[in-house]
């Protein structure tokens, strides 16, 4: 099951003994175990409930004897495992036959990177029990935010805030989720989130200055795009989501140039590539459009995949240089 579907109604799922939390998105992992400790324990004190463990120095016998000893004011006890892969690959056999004939007073909630659906594990686990925690694509952001806001903070996202907030934030959804909380106490009861409001009360993060790469990429300098790419990476951005956030907006220009070819208007192709319509980004996209060209523009979505497969181990050169190696092909003169 996806995590963010899991959010939003995880109040009307049935409640499962064994809860597999799977991905690389820390702000999606820490969302879904706050939402299972709510259904799992109700009102009851975590404190008294709740075992934590690192899965690089359990047991798995310390793990079932928590399953199975009755919790202290609390309907079950709750087993909560970071960073479980190693013991899942450990204790294979013993958590195949635990899976089997669960408890029925405890719940293990495992944390992992991975969770290959051809192990017997994962096939013995019904899919409400595996929740995948992974960021939309970034093309989706904008829709997600609109929705993230309303549920979970109650306000009414505008649609170009959204792009707005996206613009100043970057693609990290813990900070952007942050902004929102800010964002819905400025808007105040009944108030809208509009662009302004963004404007005036969020501030430009680290992660979103690949934007001013981007803008480094439209004025053809591969050296400061180069310089700004590097202070990221020093900052302690990830390679993958600084591609996310480079994505986000190249797959745009891409389909601005593929609806420029079967006959629309710049307004008009921009309107439905996604183009966010106030002026300053209406602007970097032009200007990005006429440095990259027709030819690298019909590239862009393939040179993305490639450096998305890259990164992930598809291929053997460093991840810095195939960053490296994508902004300078963009961003040197045609």
């Amino acid at each position: 099951m996806d995590g963010l579907a899991f959010l939003d109604k995880s109040d009307k799922t049935a409640q499962q003994p064994i809860y597999v939390l799977l991905g690389d998105e820390e702000f999606l992992k820490r969302r879904c175990r706050e939402a299972i400790l709510k259904k799992v324990l109700g009102p009851s004190e975590a404190d008294f409930a709740v075992s934590n463990y690192s899965g690089d120095q359990l047991a798995l016998s310390t793990a079932i004897n928590d399953l199975t000893t009755v919790a202290f004011l609390a309907p079950v006890r709750v087993v909560l495992v970071e960073a479980a892969d190693a013991f899942i690959t450990a204790n294979r056999d013993g958590l195949e036959r635990y899976a089997a004939k669960p408890s029925k007073i405890g719940v293990l909630v495992l944390e992992v990177k991975t969770f290959p659906e051809s192990t017997k594990l994962a096939k013995a686990l019904p899919d409400a029990s595996k929740l995948a925690c992974k960021a939309p694509a970034p093309y989706k952001l904008p829709e997600w935010l609109v929705k993230w806001a309303k549920l979970h903070h109650g306000k009414a996202l505008q649609p170009d805030a959204a792009e707005v907030l996206l613009d100043l934030v970057g693609t990290t959804l813990g900070l952007l989720d942050a902004e929102l909380a800010k964002l819905a106490v400025a808007a105040g009861t009944g108030g809208a989130i509009t662009p302004e409001l963004v404007r005036t009360h969020v501030t430009r993060s680290s992660g979103a200055n690949v934007f001013h790469i981007l803008d480094a990429i439209g004025d053809g300098r591969p050296g400061h795009a180069l310089n700004l790419l590097h202070r990221l990476l020093e900052d302690g951005e990830a390679e993958l989501a600084i591609l996310g956030a480079l994505s986000y907006q190249l797959r745009k220009l891409a389909g601005v140039h593929r609806l420029l070819s079967l006959g629309q208007s710049l307004g008009q192709a921009m309107d439905e590539a996604g183009v966010a319509k106030w002026p300053q980004a209406r602007q970097s996209a032009e200007k990005q459009l006429r440095h990259l060209g027709k030819d690298r523009l019909a590239k862009l979505t393939d040179w993305l995949v490639e450096v998305n497969l890259g990164l992930k181990g598809g291929s053997a050169l460093p991840e810095r240089t195939q960053l490296e190696r994508l902004v300078v092909r963009l961003a040197t003169a045609s």
